[in-house]
């Protein structure tokens, strides 16, 4: 079974953009492995909460002008 895991700033993406995401993850490792593999694809996408990581140093918080409108 392929397994896919997305960590991504919460709010970075809009449900609309996950699915999509999603979807294409899968027909990607389709490409790969085929068919048989689309049944058994798992793709998880975890959002990370502002304050949850850090990135060149610094506790990252995602700008309001970068987060999803659903």
């Amino acid at each position: 079974m392929p397994f896919v895991n997305y960590k991504l700033p919460e709010a970075s993406l809009s449900t609309a953009q996950k699915a999509d995401l999603i979807h294409k993850t899968t027909d990607l490792l389709v490409g790969y492995f085929g068919e048989v593999a689309r049944p058994t694809t798992m793709v998880l996408v975890e959002e990370i909460k502002d304050g949850g990581y850090g990135r060149a140093d610094e506790v990252f918080i995602l700008p309001e002008e970068y987060r999803a409108k659903d």
